[in-house]
Order: C-alpha cells, then sequence, then structure tokens
C-alpha cells in the first residue's frame, strides 16, 4: 500500500479525474466525429481523457513527492462567492449586464482577505465591457446592456 506524501496533489488529481469523467459521461450522449469533421462529442470527450491523465499524473505525484498538508477549508470565500454569482443571477435582467458584472466582480472579490475596493470597481468595469463585447455585441444575445434596456 503507497502512502500519501502530499495530500494537495492527491485531492487535486482526483478533483480532475472525477471532472474529466463526468464530462466524458456526458459527451456520450452527442456524436463522436473524426478528428477531421468533429462532431459535438469529440472535444469534450478528448478534454475528459486529458484531465483524466493530468489527474492520474497528480495522484501518481502525491505517493512520490512529499508536499504539505491540506489547509482547513474556509467557508467565507465559498458563500460570499456563491452568494456573489446568485445575486448576479437574480439582478442581470433587471439591472442589465454592465451593472450586475461589476457588482458580481465587486462582492466575489470581497472573499479575498486582499480585498481593495477601487481595484475590484476597475477589474468590474473592465470585465463589464469584455462580457458586453463578447456576450451583445460578438454573440449578439439579447440581454439588456444597462437597467431597462434590451
Amino acid at each position: 500500500m503507497a502512502v500519501v506524501r502530499s495530500p494537495k496533489d492527491l485531492v487535486a488529481g482526483l478533483l480532475f479525474i472525477v471532472v474529466g469523467i463526468t464530462a466524458i459521461a456526458i459527451a456520450t450522449n452527442y456524436t463522436l466525429g473524426s478528428a477531421a469533421r468533429m462532431g459535438p462529442g469529440y472535444f469534450p470527450r478528448i478534454l475528459g481523457i486529458l484531465m483524466i491523465t493530468l489527474g492520474a499524473i497528480l495522484a501518481l505525484r502525491s505517493v512520490r513527492l512529499s508536499g504539505p498538508p491540506l489547509p482547513g477549508w474556509k467557508w467565507r470565500p465559498v458563500l460570499v462567492v456563491l452568494g456573489s454569482v446568485v445575486v448576479f443571477g437574480a439582478i442581470v435582467n433587471f439591472a442589465g449586464l454592465v451593472l450586475s458584472t461589476i457588482l458580481l466582480i465587486a462582492m466575489a472579490s470581497a472573499a479575498s482577505h486582499e480585498f481593495r475596493p477601487k481595484e475590484a470597481v476597475i477589474s468590474g468595469i473592465l470585465l463589464a465591457a469584455l462580457a458586453v463585447g463578447v456576450f451583445v455585441i460578438g454573440l449578439k444575445l439579447q440581454i439588456g446592456i444597462w437597467p431597462g434596456a434590451r
């Protein structure tokens, strides 16, 4: 029986393996196609295989190399980030994409102990501009940019 010397690598490897297996399981409902003519299931399956391979490498690495123990679980950052995503989803139709994105970034940034409001707002503005460019202008999704605009 192998002794785990690096629990962080083991947990990361197992997480990669689970996500890879999930991607492959979901992709089985889609046609595979070929390398020259890829179907909708091709990329998720290849990505799943790569993730499983990376996870196996990390898991094997956890037996060979020593590493630090797992840190304690912190609930506050998890709840703050999840709460900010829920708030974004709840208000995006009313407040518009720009204000919702800025609020999302500012709220999620508060999860860090290095939170700086000015930097969070600047990041939010830049990401809101990117979101408008990609989703509204590029993909032509019907999302209101500002409150009341559609």
